[in-house]
């Protein structure tokens, strides 16, 4: 595995870089971390009752259309299944492929035929995967309740350095519309969801990460 600060640093579609992979949403509606930034206090009720309903989301999947941190756009098809597990299919003419199965995150790219490898608990999309998210807890950076949009940034110095995640929800239906990565260069990586469907089941080899292919990462899968 390479050291994940280097994999962190970027967000453009490039192979080595996880968050390149997938970030939400248009940029123009993205909202920046500076005006949510109120202090790591607890949330309000409703902001909790807005991470609990997302928590209490175990599947989905639908489209996505994701804007990297130059304005560049991708789209395609998304799986979650919670805790720890996406899978991010792009469109043509993209070769990538984004995989996480609950320990690792694989980045593959499918005409080179070459797989990156990075733990997910290093990188902040751990935490819209997790079980459960807690605003009580340290991780939270900010909230910000809008008459649209609720917005929830995450993150833990700790962990990801000044990587966060910020989650954009529907405060009328508790749904998730986009999130956005921030990198420690304090880059945004954007990513809009639609057509979702929840509740769905999948077969176990959508999460599989091919280890085999991965030289030296056979440890990994256990």
């Amino acid at each position: 595995m390479r050291n994940s600060d280097s994999f962190l640093s970027g967000l453009a579609m490039k192979r080595r870089d996880l968050l390149g992979a997938f970030a939400v949403a248009a940029m123009a509606s993205a909202v920046p971390l500076s005006a949510i930034a109120q202090a790591a206090a607890p949330a309000s009720g409703t902001a909790q009752a807005i991470a609990d309903h997302f928590s209490g989301v175990t599947t989905m999947q639908g489209e996505f259309v994701q804007f990297g941190p130059r304005g560049e756009q991708t789209g395609g098809k998304f799986f979650i299944q919670r805790p720890g597990k996406l899978r991010f299919n792009y469109d043509d003419p993209s070769p990538m492929r984004v995989i996480a199965d609950g320990k690792n995150v694989a980045i593959g790219n499918m005409k080179l035929k070459t797989w990156d490898l990075y733990p997910l608990s290093k990188t902040p999309l751990s935490l819209l995967l997790a079980q459960h998210i807690d605003l009580s807890a340290g991780m939270v950076k900010g909230v910000k309740e809008e008459s649209d949009l609720t917005t929830i940034a995450l993150g833990n110095n700790t962990v990801f350095g000044n990587s966060t995640i910020t989650m954009m929800f529907d405060p009328k239906t508790y749904d998730l519309r986009q999130w956005t990565i921030t990198d420690n260069q304090g880059k945004d990586t954007s990513v809009m969801i639609f057509n979702v469907k929840t509740g769905v089941q999948f077969d176990d080899r959508v999460f599989r990460v091919p280890y085999e292919s991965i030289p030296g990462t056979a440890a990994s899968r256990d």
